[in-house]
């Protein structure tokens, strides 16, 4: 059994890694920002402040980095995207450097990503090889944080970027965002029909984790996202079938533009279509590898019949 930290350990993914990890036989110690934890095990740091408690970080087998503000917000002020960015950049920084500098570091370091590094593929299929984007709010973002971590390759800590897709859960994030108005009837595609959205369930987001922490030939960027991306027509008619409503209220890209602006542009217009060539390459198997299945899983609905599209990778591989 492992001893790992986890910063972000009580968000959407940590939650999930952390019960996966426990199960395992495993001790989670998370880093946390609440300094009255009562947690025994809980490591105090304020990254904004440089304060991080070392000497609890002494003698680990890893540490997990998922901790970072979040970026959907209505509309990004000049102060949300500054929160977004050092969030994720100090904190970063202040645990790669305070982990290069002990006398018994961890052997791995998973350092959470994003495949906004890639910016707008269109249809390419991109891989951890692909180019990574040079403008773009949210590949500044992904690209600074990345570099972060040189302070724990330099000290030969094992670095992997977790490249995450976006986290299909009803419990947080885009599927919590889009069910109310698809279980009403009015939901539908954003955007243009033939944009690409890679995704991943939580199951195998916390997998991936997982996976990366036992495979050591995994280091640098590994794509965290299932391995059958979809359209976002596909993705519509896909939710509408599980759910048995209709898709007819298509929202142009115009409209989002004019409501979110930059936040429609980066985060949500954007076509990327991810393949995880490092986690088919290392054998990882995924839970939920088809995007109906995963919603059919995660939202009650395994026992009935499907009526409604199925995604294209699914009608040609089963």
């Amino acid at each position: 059994p492992m001893r790992i930290a986890i910063t972000g350990a009580s968000g959407l993914i940590g939650t999930a890694l952390t019960a996966m990890l426990q199960g395992g036989g495993h001790t989670v110690l998370p880093i946390t920002r609440n300094e009255a934890s009562k947690d025994p095990d809980a490591i105090f740091w304020q990254p904004r402040q440089g304060i991080i408690e070392s000497e609890k970080l002494e003698g680990l087998d890893a540490v997990i980095h998922l901790a970072g503000e979040n970026i959907f917000a209505l509309r990004w002020t000049d102060e949300k995207k500054e929160r977004i960015l050092q969030s994720r950049v100090q904190g970063t920084e202040l645990l790669a450097k305070t982990l290069a500098d002990l006398d018994a570091p961890p052997k791995t370091l998973l350092s959470a990503s994003a495949i906004g590094i890639y910016g707008d593929g269109g249809s390419r299929i991109l891989t951890e090889e692909s180019p990574i984007s040079e403008t773009g709010f949210l590949s500044l973002v992904t690209r600074q944080w990345e570099r972060a971590t040189q302070a724990a390759e330099d000290a030969g800590i094992r670095v992997v970027h977790m490249r995450t897709g976006i986290v299909l859960s009803p419990k947080a994030g885009a599927l919590e965002l889009m069910l109310p108005a698809f279980k009403m009837g009015i939901g539908g595609r954003l955007g243009s029909p033939h944009q690409w959205f890679s995704w991943i369930g939580l199951d195998d987001a916390a997998g991936g984790y997982v996976h990366a922490l036992a495979t050591e030939e995994l280091r640098g960027a590994v794509n965290l996202v299932s391995p059958n991306p979809v359209t976002m027509e596909e993705l519509a008619s896909t939710l509408g079938g599980v759910l048995k409503r209709p898709t007819f209220f298509n929202v142009p890209g115009g409209v989002a533009r004019a409501l979110m602006g930059e936040v429609a542009d980066e985060a949500l217009l954007q076509s990327v279509r991810v393949a995880p060539e490092r986690l088919i390459e290392t054998g990882y198997r995924w839970r939920d590898p088809r995007l109906a299945g995963l919603l059919r899983h995660v939202l009650g609905k395994s026992k009935e019949p499907f009526d409604g599209s199925v995604d294209k990778a699914e009608a040609t591989q089963s």
